[in-house]
């Protein structure tokens, strides 16, 4: 996430004119929401800090990528141009069990004692929660191009 950040990151221009070309409304806002999302997801991940939450916005970040992109393309990840849902689809599954499982012994959370607190049915709840706003996301600010 955080190299998918920087990407995006160094092309505010480039990516905001992808997002217009996908269908989204206000592309240069959701340019540097998702460069500056996938550099804080990234970055909290590999910190485990608030873990539950970083899942769940790598899960939202999925979801619109996958229902905006991918889910045309079919399954499988090597039908071109366009990619197939099954990565985005993997990294959601992955971003659950993170959610789920919590970040692990050699965290930001387990060093300040919220990693207990954030994890099983809470961080299944936080999960959810990141899918509603990326449904938020696509509502508001997006439309399938002609």
């Amino acid at each position: 996430m955080i190299a998918h950040g920087i990407n995006h990151w160094r092309s505010i221009d480039g990516t905001a004119s992808w997002f217009g070309k996908v269908g989204f409304k206000a592309r240069r806002f959701n340019a540097w929401l998702s460069a500056g999302s996938e550099l804080a997801i990234g970055s909290a991940l590999v910190l485990g800090l608030l873990t539950s939450a970083a899942a769940a916005a790598l899960a939202a970040i999925m979801f619109v990528a996958f229902w905006s992109i991918h889910r045309f393309a079919g399954f499988f990840v090597f039908h071109r141009p366009d990619e197939g849902y099954e990565y985005v689809l993997t990294l959601a599954i992955v971003a659950l069990a993170l959610a789920v499982a919590g970040p692990g012994s050699v965290s930001v959370d387990t060093a300040v004692g919220i990693a207990e607190m954030l994890n099983g049915w809470v961080g299944g709840f936080i999960y959810a929660g990141g899918l509603a706003l990326a449904g938020g996301q696509l509502a508001l600010l997006w439309r399938k191009p002609k």
